[in-house]
């Protein structure tokens, strides 16, 4: 049988980005959006603010873009501050290297695994579906779900017993299945 396992955020990463007044490099997004329109131009920034100092930086999300060329829906997104609109930007690997940011994912996911009837099975079969891009290490994942060591996860690949076609030992964040054998 087929365990499903989701990978959900629990909130907004951080942004991984140099402070220009107190050199740290992490940002919270501040849940608004700085709209500013010149004639028939638009520019749109998402602010952020820096975890030390409280500095606020913008990220562009729209840059000198004709009014009629933005949807009308996005427009008002960006009018109410919509905090889907965030974690979709923040998603968004355009915005994120137009703005040469990264993300810290440390502490703003975790595992559903649906319960633990599936640790006293013989052969596990497990689908690990991503509801975010969260890179995680597919190991830590399974050690997490199954209540193991991640040193335990790991002698268990190198004997054979737990296998996927992923390479389970380096950072993912697609979907991918894995099974285990006891």
């Amino acid at each position: 049988m087929l365990n499903n396992w989701v990978v959900a955020p629990t909130c907004l990463p951080l942004v991984i980005r140099r402070c220009h007044i107190c050199a740290s490099d992490r940002f919270r997004a501040s849940g608004r959006f700085r709209v500013n329109a010149n004639h028939k131009l638009i520019d749109a920034w998402l602010l952020v603010l820096c975890t030390a100092c409280g500095e606020t930086a913008k990220l562009t999300v729209l840059e000198r873009m004709n009014v009629r060329s933005v949807r009308p829906g996005l427009l008002d997104r960006l009018h109410d501050n919509d905090t889907g609109l965030i974690a979709e930007l923040l998603q968004d690997p355009v915005v994120r290297r137009r703005n040469r940011i990264a993300l810290d994912w440390d502490n703003a996911w975790r595992l559903d695994t649906g319960g633990s009837d599936h640790l006293d099975r013989e052969v596990v079969d497990v689908s690990v579906r991503f509801a975010a891009r969260i890179p995680v290490r597919p190991v830590r994942l399974i050690a997490e779900g199954c209540g193991l060591s991640r040193a335990e996860a790991e002698r268990l690949i190198t004997e054979g017993k737990l296998v996927s076609a992923v390479r389970l030992t380096s950072k993912l964040s697609g979907d991918f299945t894995f099974t285990l054998k006891r």
